[in-house]
């Protein structure tokens, strides 16, 4: 007879404490009147919490009220903008102006200072898998000719 009268779960309790009007929120599975369970707290989300959203969500509140938009800028800053978009597109024309008025001679001119580059780095390769001991031959020549020439002068 005792066992009859008790439900079948905690949450069929629940559910008969608190009949859902439609509510679409789940109950908990504890019941608010045990003291001795520890209730869980809702965690803070860190983004909110953080000083630099607070203090932008402040302006925006103020710019909304003094119906300033979202979308309207303080005019230095768009001044500011508009020069750098200038200055960019200023610089981009003067750079393919540049790259228009190569002559052949300086065309010419580039394509064999960059010959030469890949001649030096080509011998540094083949410098560095030489004998060491040509390696000091070579660097006792040089200081050789380097100590005769200041004597001389």
């Amino acid at each position: 007879k005792h066992l009859s009268s008790l439900p079948a779960s905690m949450y069929t309790e629940i559910q008969r404490e608190r009949p859902d009007g439609g509510n679409i929120l789940t109950h908990p599975d504890y019941i608010d009147g045990n003291p001795d369970l520890i209730k869980p707290k809702k965690l803070l989300n860190p983004v909110k919490a953080s000083k630099s959203h607070q203090e932008l969500h402040r302006e925006l509140l103020m710019n909304h009220k003094r119906g300033l938009g979202v979308e309207s800028k303080p005019e230095l800053q768009r001044v500011l903008e508009h020069r750098r978009r200038n200055q960019l597109i200023r610089q981009k024309k003067e750079e393919e102006e540049a790259k228009k008025l190569q002559s052949p001679f300086e065309k010419e001119l580039l394509k064999r200072h960059q010959r030469l580059d890949q001649l030096e780095k080509e011998q540094e390769k083949q410098e560095d898998h030489a004998p060491e001991f040509i390696k000091v031959k070579e660097n006792l020549r040089r200081t050789s000719t380097v100590t005769g020439d200041e004597k001389a002068a």
